[in-house]
């Protein structure tokens, strides 16, 4: 048996340069990244991390997000904890 196994994706360019910028910041080649997540499904005997729709507060927030024009901004984080009430 051979010692490695070839795998070939189609995936978003965008989101494959984003994760790729965030695996060299670990240190890790695209290949590393991709083994890691291997071991952690066979480790766990399933995905490494919830899988889950999110609930109702999440998708408001979520929207709130996108709407940029909508957001607080803050001078100074005195204001901001002020806001927050802390």
């Amino acid at each position: 048996m051979s010692k490695t196994s070839a795998i070939s994706v189609r995936i978003d360019p965008v989101i494959k340069e984003r994760a790729e910028l965030i695996f060299q910041q670990l240190g890790l080649t695209a290949s590393q990244a991709i083994t890691l997540f291997y071991r952690q499904v066979e480790l766990r005997r399933g995905l490494p991390f919830a899988v889950e729709l999110p609930n109702e507060t999440t998708l408001a927030a979520l929207e709130e997000a996108d709407q940029k024009d909508q957001l607080k901004v803050f001078d100074n984080t005195k204001d901001l904890y002020d806001e927050l009430g802390i």
